[in-house]
């Protein structure tokens, strides 16, 4: 690790669930486990954002391993396991007046960018080299982030320049690795 790298701001994946807010379902466990996937991959955070979990799981690392026994992703959910015991992940209910600022700056993935708050991943590349920590935040849903979230952002990024809407785990792995590849430029 270079003195760079060291000194270099933490990305957190933040999923915000839009879905049932009351019964964990089968799409809430597949986004997880494939963010969790990717968190592990690409060096970055995991943090959920108003997600039902059971009772019985009450700590990160329960909720991992109730995640991971029941999917194939990730070497069998292996790899959010593993980013669960580095602390690398967390749960927390709907923000109220804004995300945890620990979390760093919160950027809205969107392929409906406001102009005014639109950056590029060479700017989040820059901020982040800079010692700056990002929150990316995710809509996980069938319309994304509710409109009434969308102010709590401080920037937005739209990954693929053209507005395209894309699936949310497709949209998680095109941010991921558009950043990564910025990251080591």
């Amino acid at each position: 690790m270079t003195f760079e790298q060291s000194r270099r701001g933490r990305v957190t994946l933040g999923l915000y669930n839009a879905y049932d807010p009351k019964t964990f379902r089968e799409p809430h466990r597949r986004v997880i486990a494939r963010a969790g996937d990717l968190a592990r991959a690409f060096d970055m955070n995991l943090a959920l954002f108003g997600f039902p979990v059971p009772e019985t799981a009450k700590t990160p690392q329960e909720i991992a391993a109730f995640i991971a026994g029941t999917t194939s992703i990730g070497a069998h959910g292996d790899n959010f396991v593993q980013l669960a015991e580095l602390g690398r992940f967390q749960k927390y209910p709907y923000p109220d007046r804004g995300f945890p600022p620990q979390l760093g700056k919160v950027v809205l993935t969107t392929c409906k960018p406001d102009a005014k708050k639109q950056v590029s991943v060479k700017q989040l590349a820059e901020m982040l080299n800079g010692g700056q920590s990002l929150l990316l935040l995710f809509g996980i849903g069938p319309h994304g982030v509710p409109k009434e979230v969308r102010p709590l952002s401080a920037m937005d990024f739209e990954v693929t320049g053209g507005e395209y809407s894309l699936e949310t785990c497709t949209a998680l792995g095109a941010v991921c690795g558009a950043l990564h590849n910025q990251l080591e430029q």
